[in-house]
């Protein structure tokens, strides 16, 4: 799934308990105290997610976050596009399979 600020990469967890993980370049955001607070933001709205949310592998690719309302922007997209994703049924999931 892809947004404006963010590209969303799920695929199905091997074992229970779902991992995730973040890739924010320098070319986001230069400084690295930025891309540590967007990273901290991503993991407090992963914490969030309901229990359905651990049978999946999850990688948040930032692509926009430079400014501070740009990074407020960008939790925001990621708490949509999970929320859309676990709110998603087994047969939507598997019409939207190439």
């Amino acid at each position: 799934m892809e947004g404006q600020y963010l590209q969303l990469i799920v695929a199905a967890a091997p074992t229970t308990g779902g991992r995730s993980g973040f890739i924010i370049g320098r070319k986001v955001s230069p400084r690295a105290v930025d891309r540590n607070r967007i990273r901290r933001k991503l993991r407090e709205v992963l914490r969030t997610l309901p229990a359905s949310a651990e049978r999946y592998d999850l990688v948040l690719r930032v692509k926009r976050g430079r400014t501070r309302a740009e990074q407020e922007a960008a939790t925001a997209e990621a708490a949509r596009l999970l929320a859309r994703l676990v709110g998603r049924t087994g047969s939507e999931r598997a019409a939207e399979s190439p």
